[in-house]
């Protein structure tokens, strides 16, 4: 023993031996630990991808538990990407919840089996892992481009027979538009309006399912922004014409024909020229007719054609021969009526345009007219379907400047009149405002969508979700009228043009990024133009400026239009998405949109709105929190 104790090489095996444990310990650990180290970051990617799942799925209701289809995805997506035996770890769980700021946290565990460790009584280890999830939004600036046109009453499942039937057996009905509104011009407030009423089978009209759509798209903005951020909306309703005369004149009235003294524009109009014996009394006096000279009297107002502010011009103490009865009158009273021819004509606009009350020039009577903000469009190219920049109206970027043909004209639809459109030239008439002689703002033509100015467009701004429902539950709000969908299209671009007239709007914050611009573009149905209509390029029928005569090919010339404004609004770096509630998108629809992707479709009111918040998700960007 005494030689074994004194024996190095012994002593040596013996303590390599012991040695042989902790170091053991140590090479098994450090094969756990890198074992660990993959399980936990496989664990932290699955509960990424399942808070991002829950977010992209949370209903925006704003409550304070986050919902069974948010809860159910978030799992779902947890249990894909970290599959079962995982590096054989078990008792995978993953807990998502909402946050009280509206977004989805998570929390993963697992137990992953040692190799080496569990000979050291350690024979699982517990891994956790927290994530988080939230919509975010750089600044961003909005503008829904609406159709609020007639079909819009219909039902969003209707087939255009179907609706076409319900909007002809539904006349549209009267109703006072609102008495405040800061985008209306004076003449429009508490004005009337006219709207087909919005059917009540079903789930409803389709206008009342874009009211909500609209609403369901601003919550989930709202739930992806923080107060560093700025989300700005602006609303373009559109049919035959756009309501833009308040939004202009608040930049600069000059940029309007009326802002300056004396401004002039050519109507479709109709002015006197003669008059004519709408009827007459007398007293037989028993003259022959060899004696019976023909005597007018006395005129008042004395000079013809000139009528009083009632209406009324007359000759008094005069005398005729009647071949009816063959009789002589004496002591006569001709009551007269005026003669009217009808065509293209110049008119002071100066006073309309400045929102105040005018005389109408084509009534005898005294008639009070005013302004209610829809506009023709600036100087254009027509018969074409190829545009070059002399085509002003499609221009957002273009500033008015001295002239007609770069400013924008008020439509005034109580002094533009329908006429014939063959015969006699010049078309004349005995004061009768027969139906083929009508002016565009009486109540036939209204109501059945032949003059349409709808709501008010809103410039950007920072608006509230209650703001926002405000808009679209305002009782002007309404469906009536043709789709055009060029006007809204080239209204949309123009507020969103950051070099155009509204260039102030759209100003960035200093030392921020400049703010993405969207588009989204609702429609129920194609292009349906109308020469017989007065809309933002007059009376087509008479001032050709689309089709220069070619009315047969009108509705080409429009989608032209309609798709090169498009590719502008494309040029400016503006994400348009096109929304049809039809069982398609069309190809102008697909082509207008950045992607086909970004075309989409639907014929119900949820589908709707399902597809609002999709896009509203795909504004909002997605990202790991934390």
């Amino acid at each position: 023993m005494t030689r074994l104790a004194r024996d190095r090489g012994a002593n040596v095996a013996a303590m390599m031996a012991v040695a042989m444990i902790p170091l053991a310990a140590l090479a098994g650990s450090a094969l756990d630990v890198s074992r660990m180290y993959v399980v936990k970051s496989r664990l932290q990617q699955a509960c990424d991808a399942g808070v991002l799942a829950g977010r992209r799925f949370m209903a925006t209701d704003g409550g304070t538990t986050l919902d069974a289809t948010a809860t159910a995805q978030a799992k779902t997506f947890f249990t894909n990407n970290f599959g079962a035996g995982y590096f054989g770890a078990a008792n995978a769980r993953f807990t998502p919840s909402k946050t009280s700021d509206q977004q989805v946290a998570g929390t993963a565990t697992v137990q992953v089996p040692m190799t080496v460790m569990k000979m050291f009584s350690m024979a699982t280890a517990d891994l956790t892992v927290t994530c988080k999830a939230r919509f975010d939004i750089a600044d961003t600036d909005i503008v829904f481009v609406l159709d609020t046109t007639g079909s819009m009453a219909c039902r969003p499942e209707d087939t255009d027979t179907q609706c076409n039937n319900y909007v002809s057996a539904n006349s549209a009905r009267a109703y006072t538009r609102p008495g405040s509104d800061p985008d209306a011009m004076p003449g429009y407030l508490n004005s009337t309006g006219y709207a087909v009423p919005e059917t009540t089978a079903g789930n409803g009209s389709r206008i009342k399912a874009l009211r909500q759509a609209v609403k369901d798209f601003a919550a989930v903005i709202a739930s992806s922004v923080d107060s560093s951020t700025r989300v700005r909306y602006g609303f373009v309703t559109y049919t035959s014409t756009i309501n833009a005369g308040k939004a202009i004149y608040q930049v600069a009235p000059s940029y309007l024909v009326g802002g300056a003294a004396n401004d002039k524009w050519d109507y479709q109009t109709r002015w006197i020229t003669d008059e004519y014996v709408a009827s007459w009394s007398g007293t037989a006096n028993g003259k022959s007719s060899a004696n019976c000279g023909t005597v007018m009297g006395n005129r008042a107002p004395l000079t013809a054609p000139a009528f009083a502010s009632d209406g009324t011009a007359s000759y008094t103490g005069g005398q005729l021969w009647n071949s009816k009865d063959n009789t002589c009158y004496g002591n006569v009273t001709r009551n007269m009526g005026p003669v009217y021819t009808y065509g293209q004509r110049k008119l002071d606009v100066t006073g309309f345009v400045a929102g105040k009350t005018v005389g109408d020039p084509t009534k005898v009577a005294a008639t009070n007219t005013a302004w209610d903000g829809c506009i023709e469009e600036r100087a254009t190219q027509s018969g074409t379907t190829n545009f070059t920049s002399a085509s002003y109206d499609l221009d957002p970027e273009l500033i008015p400047s001295n002239g007609t043909d770069t400013r924008w004209r008020p439509m005034w639809a109580d002094v533009e009149y329908n006429r014939l459109l063959t015969g006699v030239s010049p078309d004349t008439t005995n004061g009768d405002d027969n139906n083929k002689h009508q002016n565009f703002g009486g109540v036939d033509r209204r109501q059945l969508g032949y003059y349409s100015c709808g709501k008010p467009v809103h410039r950007l701004s920072a608006m509230s979700n209650a703001d926002i429902a405000a808009y679209v539950d305002a009782s002007d709000f309404r469906p009536l009228g043709g789709t055009y969908h060029d006007t809204g299209m080239i209204w949309g671009t123009r507020l969103l043009s950051g070099s155009g007239i509204f260039a102030a709007d759209n100003a960035g914050r200093a030392g921020q990024p400049v703010p993405r611009k969207v588009i989204v573009f609702l429609t129920d149905g194609d292009m349906s133009p109308n020469a017989a209509l007065y809309g933002l390029y007059g009376v087509e029928n008479f001032d050709k400026r689309v089709s220069n005569g070619d009315t047969g090919n009108l509705t080409n010339y429009h989608n032209a239009r309609f798709l090169y404004e498009c590719g502008r609004a494309r040029q400016l770096g503006i994400d348009v998405w096109t929304v049809a509630i039809d069982t398609s998108s069309s190809d102008q629809l697909t082509q207008c949109a950045r992607n086909s992707s970004q075309a989409l479709y639907t014929t119900t009111g949820s589908g709707l709105s399902a597809i609002f918040q999709k896009i509203a998700k795909q504004v909002a960007m997605l990202r790991i929190d934390q």
